[in-house]
């Protein structure tokens, strides 16, 4: 038995299908996986993330201590809510964990994976004993999301009086009302909110939804859609083996000379010598499915290997995310059933708002 999130009752009288994600007892689906990835590409459809660790960053070096804790910078956060995604290195510059960093009235609230929870939090005290600064965990808080084109006019007919507030939102920010939070953010590639609710309001607010129409979805549904997007998944995709600019998030990292971060030095080496392979879209038209650990043939150049990989519901064939050497064009092969299957090679995103967006 895992950690259970207060929804819990809520997913089994839903009738679905409880499985272990990070020690956690989470709903895998509740019937139809593709169903659920469907509704959230055309509809709406809501997640329950409250395995998620929040924590919140107090104190006169809280930005001094972020500046050093994250490869992205939080002096880009100028505005009350902004949030910002980062990775947070060790020494050698690989990823410990991605995560994201929300600009507070005061200080900042950061949301981590569940499966690195305890990793993570025990870096960050390691890393804030030269800091003034307090590491608060709030548990007392649950995390649901709600994704798809429709889903911000349902969680404003779920919740009239804050209609004025969601509207303000811009994309990748989060506003506080009391204890609750509505974030302009998601795991899906579709427009949509992250809300925290208090833990004894949720079950209530989850039935809201319910009543304005929006459907539960589990994490298959969820792996999908963040594929389809081109969004990493930590421990697949990325992990503490390798760098950010082998992961295609060279984006976060922000390189400035007033600043040093956990990771600097490692990655300015890195980038000095030759980052030795990249993190890129794979696309197979054709029968078949394309799964995570995968071998991959770059011809004359070497091998690599899929990280990531499924049936894309909304294109209707394969994709996936895989490792290959840097110097890899445009098309590869896949090892399937003993024979090289030759796929294309794409920058991700696949999918955006519903659309194919890869070239």
């Amino acid at each position: 038995m895992g950690n259970k999130t207060i929804l819990h009752d809520a997913h089994q009288n839903a009738g679905a299908k409880i499985v272990d994600f990070g020690g956690w007892d989470m709903p895998l689906h509740y019937g139809s996986q593709i169903e659920e990835h469907n509704i959230v590409r055309s509809s709406s459809g809501m997640f329950d993330v409250s395995h998620m660790t929040i924590v919140d960053v107090q104190g006169a070096d809280s930005r001094d201590y972020l500046r050093f804790l994250l490869a992205n910078d939080v002096d880009k956060l100028a505005v009350t809510g902004k949030a910002l995604y980062s990775g947070m290195l060790n020494e050698a510059g690989c990823v410990l964990d991605d995560l994201i960093v929300y600009k507070m009235p005061k200080d900042y609230r950061v949301v981590v994976n569940c499966a690195t929870r305890e990793k993570d939090l025990a870096w960050m005290h390691k890393q804030a004993e030269s800091f003034a600064v307090e590491i608060i965990e709030r548990p007392s808080l649950s995390m649901i999301a709600v994704q798809g084109p429709e889903a911000i006019s349902r969680v404003k007919q779920a919740m009239p009086a804050q209609g004025a507030l969601i509207d303000s939102l811009s994309v990748f920010q989060g506003l506080e009302d009391g204890e609750w939070m509505y974030c302009r953010t998601g795991y899906t590639g579709e427009d949509g909110l992250e809300v925290l609710v208090p833990q004894d309001e949720a079950v209530s607010f989850w039935e809201k939804l319910l009543a304005a129409g929006v459907k539960p979805c589990g994490l298959g549904a969820r792996d999908t859609l963040r594929l389809e997007a081109g969004m990493n998944l930590y421990g697949a995709d990325m992990d503490e083996s390798v760098t950010p600019l082998q992961s295609n998030m060279a984006w976060t990292v922000a390189f400035s000379d007033d600043r040093d971060f956990i990771g600097k030095t490692a990655l300015l080496e890195q980038k000095e010598s030759g980052v030795p392979s990249k993190l890129v879209g794979l696309v197979m038209t054709e029968r078949g499915i394309l799964r995570g650990h995968q071998a991959v043939i770059v011809e004359g150049e070497g091998e690599g290997e899929i990280t990531s990989g499924s049936f894309s519901p909304t294109l209707g064939y394969s994709v996936a995310l895989a490792r290959v050497p840097a110097s890899t064009g445009d098309h590869c092969y896949v090892e399937m059933r003993k024979k090289k299957i030759a796929v294309q090679v794409v920058k991700p995103p696949f999918v955006r708002n519903g659309k194919r967006v890869y070239k």
